[in-house]
């Protein structure tokens, strides 16, 4: 969601247990005289379903269309008489919390009631939620609305009330003939129930089973359902004895021999219709699914939800800051940017798949010392007809050679260092050629971002925050107004012995600063203008020492958002003789790579000339499986390992690939294309009773608690392992259950359950930043 958006949108989350019908409505009823709607209402699920109360998130900076800020900080109400009245003030809805005194308390009275009756239904005692929608054969008696009365008028205590008794499962004649006319003459209160269930229809299906089992734990023991609910666990993959889902007695803290306890648990516990069997093993509770219910019940969900399958709410309202790629200007954009680049776009993709707004920033090296060194190199070897037609490769060429004569000479140094300080104190003829290598490079990297499907929301720099600038004045003053900075040798520096992070050197002799200063500019700007909630920054372990230090003094200045920034790390690719290196020349350029993959994909694919002839964009279609090649190599092991370079691995298309990922997913549509029919609305998935239809059930439902995982773990080969692990079963499946000559009801169940793999499949590689393909 764009950032403009985000401060737009209230966020509301909720769950089974707190439904917000009244909520919605009164959202609906005080925008409905709007001739566009004054802001939007993003609905979501907690990830615990059984949670109380629902959550409504006013984001930092929100404001409603065409006017100021009504935030500067995020908040978040809960309980629906609060977010109720909130919506209806905020909106100036007077008549839903009534003007006149007299009406303000009996609004009040019958909230009170209303709120009264839930609590104590959350608890199991319904008598006074009976009692109160009794009440309601005579309304205008109860100070709420008469649907006969002409003109009616509707308040918050009546939302509440309504939505007390839709949401009560017992049959009351008096509530249900209320609720029937209320919503039959106010649309509204209709709109809303089906956004509600709407939003309910996406919950996870393996959590709508955790809601179930938490629920009769909870009934059974005494605990809280929400106690309950964080402790059942679900293995893959699984087999006759772990059971489709598991409860751990010890981690329940009851008193009693976990083992007795588990027998007594077994002997209680009313199975609902979702589950088929319960077991006690040792001091386990092993729950078994009810493999109709979870079949017809999940397969819908994914073909409805599409591209949204798996996502969740939990980041509702939040903004992140993810800072990748960030190559320096004066040096070349090579395989080694690959990492930054490429995790760095997950992580966006993940945060966003996880509820966050994120905004994407591309903080370039275009300040320092290089540039000083470049301008001298540039003065001897430049070529403007090169550097206009290659900009990047020929500031390389350039970069190589003035390295070169520095190391001869030590006086080109002193060169650099004399140019750039002309650039510190403005000079304009200096900062033109800056300039012009800045803006040139940036085109470049805008069509290499391209190739490899990324793009940033902000192109930044740490020229914003060179030695003139007010916000690293601003640092500098005020890191000497805490005593921090002591002069060292002439140079500013900030000892850090005592939390073991030695002395960081903020301004050098000559009065330059150093990037670390730079860093902590930039992060005091960026919370000021994006008050953010977590800040990403994706570099590699190299730097893990300066991030260290850059959080520290954040921590020293008495910022207390310094513990939402993140250091995300990365190993080191490298090339069969060792590190690639950029002084000495023998970096390998990531166009280049990307060249050489798209050739050898093109030469592949021409061997079979039948699907060669049927594929539109033969060229376009070989780079996207190139670089789902690389791509796939980058992200197959942990972040935090190094890798070589192997060419003839990542391009084969047997084993665990990048090909053969999209082998699988063109595999699949390609069953879709071949079928002459649509699959029905009401499909029957009654012929999916085989153990291989089961195994890929089993891996497609697990597609949301692997989107939940990485939205902590940021670690993007846990998406890359999912992906073949379903491309596995998919194989598996294929091979065994034909679509074509099967009779119509077994046709239209198994085309269901290879789109809904496809629609998974397709969710997995996006959120890895890999375009899908639909043939190849």
């Amino acid at each position: 969601m764009l950032l403009n958006a985000h401060k737009n949108a209230l966020c509301l989350a909720f769950s089974p247990a707190s439904p917000v019908y009244a909520e919605v409505a009164a959202y609906l009823l005080a925008t409905k005289n709007s001739q566009a709607r004054p802001c939007a209402l993003r609905l979501g699920l907690h990830r615990d379903l059984t949670a109380p109360h629902a959550s409504l998130v006013i984001p930092a900076g929100f404001h409603l269309r065409e006017c100021s800020a009504v935030t500067a900080d995020r908040v978040t109400l809960e309980g629906k008489s609060t977010i109720t009245r909130y919506v209806a003030r905020l909106f100036g809805a007077s008549s839903l919390y009534g003007p006149a005194l007299d009406r303000m308390a009996s609004i009040d009275a019958n909230l009170d009631a209303a709120r009264a009756a839930a609590a104590s239904s959350l608890t199991g005692s319904h008598e006074k939620t009976t009692a109160l929608l009794a009440k309601l054969s005579n309304p205008a008696k109860q100070g709420l609305a008469d649907p006969a009365a002409k003109p009616m008028s509707l308040s918050i205590a009546d939302l509440a009330v309504w939505d007390l008794a839709r949401s009560y499962p017992k049959k009351i004649a008096a509530a249900d003939k209320w609720v029937s006319a209320l919503e039959a003459v106010i649309p509204e209160l209709k709109e809303a129930v089906a956004k509600v269930e709407a939003a309910l229809d996406t919950a996870h299906v393996l959590d709508e089973y955790r809601f179930e089992i938490a629920k009769e734990l909870a009934r059974i023991t005494g605990l809280t359902a929400e106690f309950c609910f964080p402790l059942i666990e679900n293995k893959y993959p699984k087999d006759t004895t772990t059971g489709d889902f598991s409860v751990a007695v010890p981690r329940m803290k009851l008193p009693g021999n976990p083992s007795e306890l588990a027998k007594d648990l077994e002997s209680k516990f009313t199975l609902p219709s979702t589950l088929k069997e319960i077991k006690a093993t040792g001091v386990f509770l092993k729950f078994y699914m009810n493999s109709t219910y979870f079949r017809d019940r999940l397969l819908p969900r994914v073909l409805t939800q599409g591209e949204t399958y798996g996502q969740n709410a939990g980041g509702f309202g939040k903004v992140s800051i993810v800072e990748f790629s960030s190559p320096n200007i004066a040096k070349p954009f090579h395989v080694g940017h690959l990492r930054s680049t490429i995790i760095g776009n997950f992580i966006e993709n993940t945060l966003q798949a996880n509820g966050w707004t994120t905004v994407t920033i591309n903080y370039l090296g275009d300040w320092g010392k290089q540039f000083g060194l470049l301008a001298v190199g540039y003065a001897k070897y430049g070529d403007e007809k090169k550097l206009s037609v290659d900009p990047i490769r020929h500031l390389f060429e350039v970069y190589v050679k003035i390295n070169k004569d520095a190391t001869d000479d030590p006086a080109v140094h002193d060169e650099a260092r004399a140019y750039f300080s002309k650039m510190e104190d403005g000079d304009v003829e200096s900062l033109a050629l800056w300039r012009k290598f800045v803006d040139l490079s940036i085109v470049k990297y805008r069509d290499i971002y391209g190739r490899v499907n990324v793009g940033f929301d902000v192109y930044s720099g740490e020229s914003q925050y060179r030695a003139t600038s007010d916000s690293t004045k601003q640092v500098g003053a005020k890191l000497r107004e805490l005593g921090l900075l002591k002069e060292d040798q002439g140079a500013q520096v900030i000892d850090m012995n005592e939390h073991k992070l030695g002395v960081a050197i903020i301004e050098k002799r000559d009065g330059g600063l150093m990037y670390l200063s730079r860093d902590v500019a930039a992060a005091i700007e960026r919370q000021k203008e994006y008050k953010f909630d977590n800040m990403v920054y994706v570099v590699g372990s190299q730097q893990d020492f300066h991030f260290k230090q850059l959080f520290k003094i954040l921590e020293l200045l008495g910022l207390p958002w310094a513990e939402k920034c993140q250091h995300v790390n990365f190993g080191m690719i490298k090339s069969k003789d060792g590190n690639l290196s950029t002084r000495k020349g023998t970096v390998v350029f990531l166009e280049d790579i990307l060249d050489n993959v798209q050739e050898s994909m093109l030469e592949v694919m021409k061997k079979n000339e039948a699907k060669y002839a049927q594929i539109i964009n033969p060229v376009m279609v070989a780079d996207v499986i190139g670089i789902t090649a690389i791509m796939i190599q980058d992200m197959g092991a942990r972040r935090n390992k190094d890798y070589e370079l192997n060419f003839d691995r990542m391009l084969a298309f047997e084993g665990d690939t990048g090909p053969y990922l999209q082998y699988a997913h063109t595999r699949l549509c390609s069953i879709e294309r071949r079928a002459d029919f649509e699959i029905p609305n009401n499909v029957d998935l009654a012929a999916l009773t085989e153990p291989v239809a089961i195994a890929l059930l089993d891996v497609i439902a697990m597609y949301p608690d692997v989107v939940r995982e990485v939205g902590v773990s940021l670690e993007p080969c846990t998406i890359v392992q999912y992906a073949f692990r379903l491309s596995h079963a998919v194989s598996n499946c294929v091979e065994a259950l034909y679509v074509m000559n099967q009779p119509h009801e077994i046709a239209s169940a198994r085309l269901a359950l290879y789109r809904a793999a496809r629609i998974t499949l397709g969710n997995a590689l996006r959120a890895l930043g890999v375009i899908p393909l639909d043939r190849m």
